[in-house]
């Protein structure tokens, strides 16, 4: 499949220069939900799949075309994004092989650092980001339907591309159900990632309820489709994920109770942590779609943090290509380790040298967020910054319980972009031409 990927790549990328840079932006976006991220072409030891061969055409049109890069400024946002990576690299440095840290983490870099900055540079003002909502919806419909067609027959129409994996051997997992229904995934190669898209997608789509310049009833169903999308994964995170947001969607009208709710909800954890002989995670996995698989993430957290998962390991962590760290025994006695928590994984990889400036971006591109609200002028603009707050905060509340790989893992970082630049955005007055 490496020639009908390059082929693929090579359309794309052409179409990148022959369209305005933020049009680069949804083809990526296109490639990105439709196109296996497995199927890929070598160079030498390294696989570019489609997606890192388009970012170099948008950067190269953005160098070539436009002066975009002459007008962009790096907030502390973006300052911190590189120091990311960097700490990265130099925990890598210490833990694993030479080749292994740098082959590892310029994929990385492809997949997360360069779109991160494509959407800090190009998407500037809020007719581009309406496009990209209105954008967005268009390319995940469809892909919701097929997903809800392999939640129901079984079949996945994208399975035999898997056979053409780059890197491992990938089944289908067509015949994993749960509650009677398929578990789907289609081009992704697990259910759980296929959901989250839906799940981090849905809740920024929903800023184009707010807009008179937008045609609410299709609005309305592609949101829907975001949701049957969610529902095809069979699977608690984006289950998680899509509640979450959409609680804070609905709290948007109370939102002035927001340090009450607070109070409330720090007092409840707290008095669990201080009554129960578990803690307040333990307790509320008891609530989640999967109880079982919610105690093993709970006893995770223990095991990694206060029963000395990570001792010796705590500032540079265990490194890439390490193996299991042997965790499975203390947890629930099974062989191997899962490390379902994104932030523990990161822990794993590079220790606090790693997670510390994670959490720091988290911090700042939340503080952007606020930052955009206070300079709204109205509903509409407060409605936009709460959507993508919303889409935030159901993800950082699900990657205690997931760890993030393939689309997803790139949409994480084009939300922290998002947040980045919502305070521009906001400031912009939205017009017809």
């Amino acid at each position: 499949m490496e020639i009908q990927t390059l082929t693929i790549a090579i359309i794309a990328s052409f179409l990148v220069f022959c369209t305005k840079p933020v049009w680069s932006l949804v083809i990526y976006c296109a490639i990105l939900a439709w196109y296996p991220p497995y199927l890929t072409v070598k160079l030498g030891t390294v696989d570019f799949n489609a997606c890192r061969i388009i970012i170099i055409a948008i950067f190269m049109n953005i160098l070539i075309r436009t002066d975009l890069h002459k007008k962009f400024k790096l907030a502390w946002l973006d300052k911190l994004v590189i120091i990311y990576f960097i700490c990265q690299i130099l925990a890598g440095a210490i833990t694993s092989k030479s080749m292994v840290i740098i082959e590892n983490r310029l994929g990385a870099i492809f997949d997360m650092a360069l779109p991160y900055f494509a959407f800090r540079i190009i998407l500037t003002n809020k007719n581009q980001y309406f496009l990209l909502l209105k954008s967005i919806l268009i390319i995940t419909a469809p892909l919701a339907c097929l997903g809800f067609y392999q939640s129901i027959t079984g079949h996945n129409v994208a399975a035999p591309l898997k056979a053409y994996a780059a890197w491992t051997a990938m089944t289908s997992q067509s015949n994993a159900m749960r509650r009677g229904f398929y578990r789907a995934n289609v081009i992704f190669s697990q259910p759980i990632m296929f959901g989250l898209l839906f799940a981090m997608l849905g809740p920024i789509c929903a800023g184009l309820l707010c807009s008179f310049r937008t045609n609410k009833v299709a609005s309305t169903i592609g949101i829907a489709l975001m949701g049957l999308g969610v529902f095809s994964s069979m699977s608690s995170g984006p289950f998680l994920a899509a509640i979450l947001a959409t609680s804070f969607l609905l709290f948007y009208h109370f939102r002035r109770n927001w340090k009450t709710v607070s109070i409330v909800l720090i007092l409840m954890c707290g008095s669990v942590e201080t009554i129960s002989n578990r803690h307040f995670y333990d307790v509320l996995g008891g609530y989640t779609f999967s109880p079982s698989s919610a105690n093993y993430r709970s006893r995770l957290i223990d095991v990694a943090l206060f029963e000395g998962g990570m001792a010796d390991h705590w500032i540079f962590g265990y490194g890439i290509g390490h193996g299991d760290p042997g965790w499975g025994p203390m947890i629930d006695r099974r062989g191997l380790t899962d490390i379902v928590n994104h932030y523990i994984l990161i822990l794993y990889l590079f220790g606090l040298v790693g997670l510390i400036p994670l959490i720091a971006i988290i911090m700042l591109a939340l503080r952007k967020l606020i930052e955009a609200y206070k300079a709204c002028t109205g509903t509409i603009d407060q409605w936009l910054v709460w959507c993508l707050a919303a889409a935030l905060f159901g993800l950082l509340a699900t990657l205690f319980s997931v760890s993030l790989f393939g689309p997803p893992r790139t949409i994480f970082f084009i939300l922290l972009a998002l947040c980045g630049s919502m305070p521009m955005i906001v400031k912009q007055v939205y017009s017809l031409a």
